[in-house]
């Protein structure tokens, strides 16, 4: 399992571990002080974070804080060779369009997580609380007791929590779990 995280606009002043630099809604929503050492081990090992500065960061890559914002044509290159050839068998895509646009994740392997609400039965894109999910589903995925290997498995284990439903456009483009909140 790869997780593809964007960062967070809001930063810690102070240099450290990506993940805990990274303080936005995301983030904190994460809560990756509340998993056991295993589940962040887990995290350490499945989270790349597309970050403006540094191209791919683990969690626990010691970065510096920054404040700038992504340059794809500058960016992709150096993402694409940390992430070319990954082996993995499901890669779950939790980052805004921005940053998909740095790197094309292989379609066939790839769950991209949507965030929407529903009022009165229709179903509402949301932007704020998207990054507050995505943080949410993150942290289920790495609490997990099994780790999911194929879109199918992916949405059993998400549906345990939250809403949701997966669905393949075409071969061409990724899977797309929508996730409701």
């Amino acid at each position: 399992m790869l997780i593809l995280l964007p960062p967070s606009e809001k930063k810690s002043e102070l240099p450290g571990p990506a993940i805990t630099l990274y303080t936005g809604v995301l983030y904190t929503s994460l809560v990756w002080d509340q998993l056991t050492a295993a589940q962040r081990t887990r995290g350490a090992e499945s989270i790349a974070i597309i970050s403006a500065k540094y191209g791919v960061v683990r969690p626990l890559d010691l970065i510096e804080p920054y404040k700038e914002k992504i340059k794809n044509k500058k960016m992709a290159p150096l993402v694409a060779k940390s992430l070319d050839g990954v082996e993995t068998e499901l890669i779950i895509d939790c980052r805004s369009s921005t940053y998909q646009a740095v790197w094309q994740s292989p379609a066939a392997i790839t769950v991209e997580i949507k965030v929407f609400t529903k009022i009165d039965g229709v179903k509402k894109v949301i932007t704020h609380m998207s990054k507050k999910t995505r943080g949410e589903v993150t942290h289920h995925l790495l609490k997990s007791a099994k780790v999911p290997n194929n879109p199918y498995e992916l949405e059993a284990l998400i549906s345990q929590k939250f809403e949701c439903e997966l669905h393949q456009d075409s071969k061409k483009k990724p899977w797309v779990l929508e996730v409701y909140c």
